[in-house]
């Protein structure tokens, strides 16, 4: 089984499942219930066990290995299958607002509830950004009324540009801060300018160090997560006019222009900014294996550092590029096998406290250019939990590891534990049910984003979500979406 190290970030009060037996129940009778979950194998991160799950108002009242009397307007027999804590994406890009005729909210969320997620965190460099409180409050509008699943949002670091709403959003309840470090910035739109070269029009440089660590110092107020965007631009911009000069046109060309020694480097610079500042750290989309060495060092060292790696990382290596083409184009990009190697090894160290989607839909004509004029990112909410599941399958995790990586985990991490991430009496009745022995092929045209793109077209995977419930509906069963938007907002518990 997995370690769990996440470096006393998780200095909570964690409940024991609360299992009531008939005895128990006596006097209960005439209990009534919204929903009633029966015959399920309840898994957690470290038990296993039949049981029934009890839902009243979207929360959960009880959890017994016997069926209790009472009376239950809706009843789903589960049939023997597995009910896991409603699993969790903290990493999504659903481009709304923004270029929504990629993606947009209503979309990434249908496609969440089919890959059985419960909870998304959505990414805050959208149009406008989530930079201050009033647009974090608009934004927060703009999702009610598409959400299939519960959502939280993160807010974002600009520098100088909102350091002083740094405090307004955590009070307005932001997941996390997240900086995108070396990017530039638009002046009039605040928007981000992923390829900023020097004496660009109209355009914000990509913030110095010292403004960095105004951004960390700032952020560590808060006691919440800053994550950042791990590439090194400096090095990236050098190496990349430099591989063009010469001609590179392949995937090994793409590796050198942005090495993994660009992520190390932005990573070593963020875990020196947080031994100064106190700043809880957490990196995102690890790549590289050696990145995996030195957030391990820093983890022993005793720092508040945590990390996150993807599928794509996983389960892709600079091989496929020949099948796959820049379809698995992603930043940072995909690597060696050896790096995937030390990947998979990190998650079994305890380095990783989870692995999430990197949602980041773009349209199949924009795909479908040259490596260099391709954008970064693909479909991924929907195929994360079968990809994580098919590794059960193979023997490489167990469903207790699944637990804790999409769920109680990154609910602890977060702050939103035992609301989320958890079976037990006063949770959220957010469920993720699911079938090992159910086997699947991914299709593009199958999948329930308005783009539908993805380097996993025609894998073939065993294991598989086959019901979605949030606060206790039913919102995809055997992959079909059988309700509307009814998610809500999550928000950090605050001290």
């Amino acid at each position: 089984m997995i370690l769990t190290n996440l470096l006393g970030v998780f200095m909570q009060t964690v409940l024991p499942i609360s299992v009531y037996d008939k005895k128990e129940t006596e006097g209960m009778m005439m209990n009534m219930w919204d929903q009633a979950f029966i015959n399920g194998v309840i898994v957690d991160e470290d038990h296993t066990f039949k049981g029934n799950i009890y839902v009243k108002d979207g929360k959960i009242e009880a959890v017994s290995e016997t069926q209790l009397e009472g009376n239950v307007k809706e009843t789903v027999d589960l049939k023997g299958r597995y009910v896991l804590p409603g699993l969790i994406d903290t990493h999504v890009h659903s481009r709304d607002g923004g270029a929504t005729h990629k993606e947009d909210f209503f979309h990434s969320t249908q496609a969440a509830a089919a890959g059985g997620i419960t909870t998304i965190f959505e990414m805050p460099n959208t149009n406008p950004p989530i930079s201050n409180r009033e647009n974090f409050i608009k934004q927060v509008e703009n999702f009610k009324s598409k959400a299939h699943v519960n959502f939280g949002v993160w807010g974002i670091c600009l520098g100088d540009l909102n350091l002083g709403n740094i405090s307004e959003l955590d009070e307005a309840g932001v997941i996390g801060f997240k900086y995108f470090w070396g990017y530039a910035v638009d002046r009039a739109n605040y928007q981000l300018v992923y390829n900023y070269e020097e004496g660009m029009e109209n355009v914000i440089p990509p913030a110095d160090d010292g403004e960095v660590y105004e951004m960390f110092n700032e952020v560590a107020k808060t006691g919440k997560l800053i994550a950042i965007h791990a590439e090194n631009s400096e090095l990236i911009n050098h190496m990349t006019k430099k591989v063009k000069e010469e001609g590179g046109t392949g995937y090994a060309d793409a590796l050198r222009a942005r090495p993994a020694l660009a992520e190390q480097l932005t990573i070593q610079t963020g875990i020196g900014l947080a031994k100064e500042t106190g700043a809880r750290l957490h990196i995102l989309h690890v790549s590289s294996g050696e990145s995996v060495d030195i957030i391990k060092l820093a983890q022993e060292s005793g720092y508040p550092i945590t990390a996150e790696t993807c599928p794509h990382y996983l389960f892709l290596t600079d091989k496929d590029f020949e099948e796959k083409g820049s379809m698995m184009k992603v930043y940072p990009l995909v690597r060696h096998q050896e790096d995937q190697d030390r990947l998979w090894k990190g998650i079994e160290e305890g380095v990783f406290s989870l692995v999430c989607s990197d949602h980041a839909p773009h349209t199949l004509e924009e795909k479908q250019r040259d490596l260099w004029s391709a954008p970064a990112g693909m479909c991924g909410v929907e195929t994360l939990v079968p990809m994580m599941l098919n590794e059960v399958s193979e023997g490489r995790l167990t469903l207790h590891d699944i637990v804790a990586l999409l769920s109680s985990n990154p609910a602890k991490l977060y702050g939103i534990y035992p609301q989320k991430g958890c079976i037990q009496v006063g949770a959220d009745a957010d469920l993720t049910v699911v079938d090992l022995e159910k086997e699947h092929t991914i299709r593009l045209d199958d999948l329930h984003s308005k783009s539908k793109v993805s380097a996993y077209d025609g894998i073939q995977i065993k294991g598989m979500p086959v019901m979605t419930i949030v606060n206790g509906q039913t919102v995809m069963k055997d992959g079909d979406i059988v309700g509307g938007p009814s998610g809500e907002l999550v928000t950090p518990a605050r001290d």
